[in-house]
């Protein structure tokens, strides 16, 4: 599992850490291993032009080092003084090593840029002279390598607020700030490469976290001598109408992707006739009410995909969110709920998977401001109304109270397409039904559904029919990569 951390656990665990070393060493282990990244990315250092951009924090001293070891390999390293400050210290031994200090026009030259413009301690919106070097940097044509965090970039929440660099290669010291994993500042880091400071044992219970293939593969149920279709889990499906029959095909469709033993539909007649062509494994109760009495025993609910909103709708979510079974609510169903959040004033565990616009109208929080601070918002309504959130998007993320948020690292843009959704609830509603808690079974679905997007697009457009399809190859890939 991979760990990140807010600026102030991060300073915290520094300060800890710095008490028990000669001064500077922890400047001098951040530099080595930012030199040797930017040597690697250039390839040839001898003779190469590298322009550092240097602010008055720590990050503009981490540069500078850096540039001293660069210059001692025979790079042509120019400083830019962008900070009403220099790291004293580091600039002296720049200028010693053959460096030199530019003007921003030298950015116009170079062969590398090192951004050491701001550090994790930043927040808010850059200023100039800064701003404009961001924009500059942006705009040139050689690869930029930020220190610790892109400038511009908020490191613990990823927020982003005016310009910011977008990096080709982010080397961050000791930990992953929480920033480097959360668009819209995730979107700017390129690849990241953590160097090790010796921070390891001084740093607290993470702020987000990453699950990696290792993880998913160990979470995921798998049958055993004495499974049978009811052991294995068995899911009710309430999702479709006469209006939107794809949704129940493709949640349904999810879920026996995703290993449930047995998937119950129940239904409007022409969504019904829609799934039994689709899916005959599929157990179908054609509803004439809005009832859930005939429908047989189920391990956990999908609740709401292509729902409709009306009184239908809203009945069959009072029955199911009355039971104590595990329920997962997803787009018309949350617009139920929002209109009526008592219905989900419950104790059975509850995973609900809104996009920006379907959180907002839950939490009375605007779009824009939940796509610029997705976990702020996520945390805030995982303890607001007592469920466990998965919240789609750019980047997806899992928040439940008390616990770190979860952070999905795989995907792709092809994803952004009409029914993925309802494939992702029908794998995350599987994975309830075989038994894992909202939290573990959300941060999987949304881990097996980012890689059967990749494996479905390929590159390519895909539709959403494409990505249930390719959940079973995306457990195949993780059983062995593990």
């Amino acid at each position: 599992m991979r760990t990140a951390y807010t600026a102030d656990q991060i300073r915290a665990a520094e300060h800890t850490l710095m008490a028990t070393l000669p001064p500077g060493t922890l400047m001098q282990r951040a530099a080595a291993g930012l030199a040797a990244a930017c040597a690697a990315l250039l390839g040839k250092v001898y003779g190469s032009r590298v322009v550092l951009l240097v602010g008055s924090g720590d990050n503009g001293g981490d540069a500078l080092w850096a540039g001293e070891r660069l210059a001692r390999r025979g790079a042509r390293v120019a400083a830019v003084l962008a900070g009403a400050k220099t790291h004293e210290a580091g600039l002296a031994a720049f200028l010693r090593a053959g460096g030199r200090v530019a003007e921003r026009d030298a950015l116009g030259t170079a062969d590398l840029v090192v951004d050491g413009l701001v550090g994790i301690g930043a927040s808010g919106a850059l200023r100039e002279p800064y701003a404009g070097l961001a924009e500059e940097a942006n705009a040139g044509r050689a690869p930029v390598v930020a220190v610790d965090v892109p400038s511009g970039v908020d490191a613990s929440t990823g927020r982003v607020e005016g310009a910011a660099v977008r990096a080709r290669l982010t080397v961050t010291m000791g930990a992953l700030k929480t920033g480097l994993l959360v668009d819209p500042g995730a979107a700017r880091t390129g690849r990241v490469e953590l160097v090790d400071i010796g921070l390891g044992p001084h740093l607290p219970g993470p702020d987000v976290a990453a699950l990696t293939d290792g993880d998913v593969a160990g979470l995921l149920p798998r049958p055993g001598n004495e499974s049978d279709k009811y052991r294995r889990g068995v899911l009710g499906v309430l999702a479709g109408s006469d209006l939107y029959t794809g949704a129940a095909v493709l949640a349904v469709g999810g879920a026996l992707r995703a290993g449930a033993g047995m998937v119950r539909y129940a239904g409007p007649a022409e969504p019904v006739a829609q799934v039994r062509a689709a899916w005959p494994e599929a157990v179908i109760t054609p509803l004439d009410r809005p009832s859930i009495e005939d429908v047989g025993r189920v391990q956990a609910w999908v609740l709401g995909p292509g729902l409709g909103t009306g009184d239908w709708a809203h009945e069959l979510a009072a029955q199911v969110l009355g039971t104590h079974l595990p329920v997962l609510v997803d787009a018309d169903g949350l617009s139920v709920v929002a209109g009526d959040r008592s219905l989900l004033r419950r104790s059975a565990p509850t995973l609900i998977t809104p996009h920006a616009g379907e959180l907002a109208r839950l939490i009375r929080a605007g779009r824009e401001d939940i796509e610029a601070a997705r976990l702020e918002h996520a945390r805030a309504a995982a303890a607001e109304l007592g469920v466990t959130v998965l919240l789609k998007g750019s980047t997806t993320v899992v928040a439940e109270e008390s616990r770190p948020v979860r952070v999905n690292p795989t995907g792709t843009s092809w994803l952004a397409t009409g029914g993925t959704g309802d494939v992702l609830s029908g794998v995350a509603g599987a994975l309830l039904a075989q038994g894992l808690g909202p939290y573990d079974a959300g941060s999987c679905a949304a881990y097996l559904h980012g890689l059967a997007g990749r494996l479905a697009a390929d590159g390519a457009p895909l539709a959403a029919a494409d990505v249930a399809t390719a959940v079973p190859a995306a457990v195949r890939a993780l059983t062995a990569r593990t």
